[in-house]
């Protein structure tokens, strides 16, 4: 490609240019990071080693926690590494393949998210015939297809946005993120992508109003059980779920919906911080500890490994 040959590297955003702060955001970036791959370890872990948890629910959940760390793993090492070595540079094939895996991780995580609000649906209002409709046969499937259609979308986008020749290689976000990139082409190609993101904008929402379709008729059904407990673990389970895909849609909207602003704002760097690293740091805390049944596999798990690990798991489980 042209533009290969012409740019060799990009230049990240840095986000300061004294030392010491520099050395605060590594160190910042570092907890933010290694939280956000213990607490999805946890979950993969409770469900991969608790045969109770071997449900499509959970299965769902286990694929969400994978997906969550391999797209905060694209990302955050490479700033980190920068801020620790005062550094900015990324190598145009690196860029190339962190928008690839980033788009991958991100559209397999809105597909998942939808699949798991049909999952709630069909559990909730049609009980009886959950294990017929949602079987771990069709959630392999599911995954199956969730995964396949993400890598062709994510082919498409990076593809839509690397046949653009670059006027500049400085990207103003801490990584390379498609908007950015798209500020910097010369050519008139960069309309094919800005037509491709607002298509994928219209997909997704109308995936987001079919979500809150589902979650109506699921609070519905929940008006009608008897029980206060019952009515409580059934809006525990749901309204996170819609909380963080509510987050996650609007703040990736503000971040791509403003590619035509040629000026760097504070705002994107916030909307693109939340998007892409609150949902994988805000579901292991929704879907463990606000669920029982993780609770009990995690505290089986800690437990089994050494006696003194009961005191911690009680106290990470209960606070």
């Amino acid at each position: 490609m042209d533009n290969q040959s012409a740019i060799t590297e990009f230049l990240l955003l840095e986000f300061s240019s004294i030392r010491e702060l520099q050395i605060l955001h590594f160190f910042l970036f570092l907890v933010l990071y290694l939280a956000i791959l213990s607490g999805n370890l946890l979950i993969i872990s409770a469900v991969a080693f608790d045969h109770h948890l071997h449900t499509p629910m959970y299965f769902f959940l286990m694929t969400l926690a994978v997906q969550d760390i391999g797209s905060v793993s694209v990302t955050i090492p490479k700033s980190i590494f920068n801020s620790l070595m005062d550094i900015r540079h990324i190598s145009y094939s690196g860029c190339v393949a962190q928008v690839l895996l980033f788009v991958f991780f991100i559209g397999s995580d809105f597909a998942l998210l939808t699949a798991m609000a049909y999952d709630r649906y069909v559990a909730i209002c049609n009980p009886l015939h959950y294990e017929t409709v949602i079987s771990m046969r069709s959630c392999k499937e599911i995954i199956a297809i969730v995964w396949i259609s993400s890598f062709l979308y994510a082919f498409l986008h990076t593809g839509g946005t690397f046949s653009n020749t670059f006027c500049s290689n400085v990207v103003d976000q801490f990584f390379c993120e498609i908007p950015h990139l798209l500020k910097l082409a010369c050519s008139d190609l960069y309309l094919i992508e800005t037509g491709v993101v607002v298509l994928s904008f219209i997909v997704a929402l109308g995936c987001f109003i079919l979500i809150v379709v589902s979650y109506t008729h699921i609070f519905s059904a929940v008006r009608k059980i008897p029980t206060i407990q019952g009515r409580k673990k059934a809006f525990s389970t749901c309204l996170p779920h819609l909380i963080v895909l509510s987050i996650f849609l609007f703040t990736v909207s503000f971040a791509y919906l403003g590619l035509n602003s040629k000026t760097p704002s504070h705002l994107d760097i916030a909307f693109t911080m939340i998007y892409s690293v609150f949902p994988p740091f805000i579901n292991p805390i929704i879907y463990s500890m606000r669920n029982k049944e993780i609770k009990n596999a995690l505290s089986k798990l800690l437990g089994l490994r050494h006696p003194c690990m009961n005191i911690f798991s009680s106290l990470l489980l209960h606070r």
